[in-house]
């Protein structure tokens, strides 16, 4: 189990909802993860999630402060294998029910000319935990990713 302390190592940051400004959050990851010393590949992994939880709230969330709220934590003393980052993704947006999402189906996928729909899938199986919190006042996805 890590642990659920935190060694001062913790980021916020907001962004406003605008093209290319995912790769703001991304930088944050690439720092946080180098200073733990995770593995480069393991980093990519989180930052392609982070991008795909920008893209799903600036595209489908309907926030209408037209931001983006993260949190960025450094769990544990960062250099021992228990030790984790965790990034949060919030809006202030409408909301879904987690429950009703349909996963998507490669074959299904691949006929269809709509191709997409693959973001909370892709964020699933980068991380090592995710969490997605929803509801009327908007939706948080909180990611956890092991050194």
């Amino acid at each position: 189990m890590a642990s659920s302390r935190f060694e001062g190592r913790e980021v916020h940051l907001t962004i406003p909802v605008a093209p290319e400004m995912e790769i703001v959050a991304t930088a944050v990851v690439s720092a946080l993860g180098e200073w733990m010393k995770m593995q480069h590949d393991k980093i990519d992994e989180v930052k392609l999630a982070v991008v795909e939880a920008c893209i799903n709230a600036f595209e489908h969330s309907g926030t209408p402060d037209h931001k983006v709220e993260f949190s960025f934590r450094v769990a544990g003393n960062g250099t021992d294998t228990e030790s984790c980052l965790e990034v949060g993704v919030s809006d202030a947006g409408h909301g879904f029910d987690p429950g009703t999402r349909v996963e998507p189906q490669i074959a299904t996928k691949l006929k269809s000319p709509k191709k997409r729909g693959w973001g909370i899938k892709i964020i699933e199986t980068l991380m090592d935990d995710v969490r997605i919190e929803s509801g009327a006042n908007g939706t948080t996805i909180v990611m956890k990713k092991y050194r």
